[in-house]
């Protein structure tokens, strides 16, 4: 999944939001999401990196990822469990503590997920300490599920996560602007904008595959 450029961003955040200057705030934005990306690019120059096998149906390849330091809301939730099928590319934003652990996570998966597409052929996650853990491993071995990991050398190999989280924060941002504390109540909405939008690499919405 390429990075999403000033076209898209603005083409996301206008189907349900306007704001004054939203164009010039997007290339503001684009422009220094790049512009880091290209210095991390040139610190870590060594060694190559495998991308993981291309997924062929929807909701068996699955991404996870964390969104963390949101500010708390009334029900106390401070971070975003991310789950992304990297087929269709439908993406799940899940309100969550940062403190939660592995078995926290795990029943917000099968909670949200897995009782909606069922248990995946495999997991792409960072080496967080809660995908690391003896919980989870065994968990998922008992599934039937593998779980592959990206480094952070190579962090290209889970790049789809990395983009949905700056897609994600500048909507939130967008939206509150200065009310972030009521990010929670408008997760769904984020969430219904982000998969009805054209993918570049699909040209369908994730909700059309």
């Amino acid at each position: 999944m390429g990075h999403f450029g000033i076209k898209k961003t603005e083409d996301i955040l206008a189907e349900h939001f306007y704001w004054p200057r939203m164009r010039r705030d997007v290339e503001r934005y684009v422009s220094r999401y790049t512009t880091c990306n290209k210095a991390k690019s040139r610190l870590n120059p060594y060694g190559l990196y495998m991308p993981f096998p291309i997924p062929s149906v929807p909701c068996e390849d699955i991404l996870v990822d964390f969104v963390l330091g949101l500010p708390r809301t009334k029900k106390g939730r401070d971070s975003v469990f991310i789950v992304v099928d990297r087929f269709s590319k439908i993406a799940h934003f899940i309100p969550c503590h940062k403190s939660d652990d592995a078995t926290n996570i795990a029943n917000l998966f099968f909670r949200e997920i897995v009782r909606l597409h069922g248990v995946p052929n495999t997991i792409v996650s960072d080496r967080d300490v809660k995908f690391l853990s003896h919980f989870w491993r065994t968990l998922w071995a008992k599934l039937g599920t593998k779980l592959l990991f990206s480094t952070t050398c190579h962090p290209q190999t889970d790049g789809q996560t990395e983009v949905i989280n700056h897609t994600l924060s500048t909507m939130l941002r967008a939206i509150l602007k200065t009310n972030l504390k009521m990010w929670e109540e408008c997760l769904p909405h984020v969430e219904f904008a982000y998969n009805r939008s054209l993918h570049s690499t699909t040209k369908m919405s994730p909700f059309q595959i």
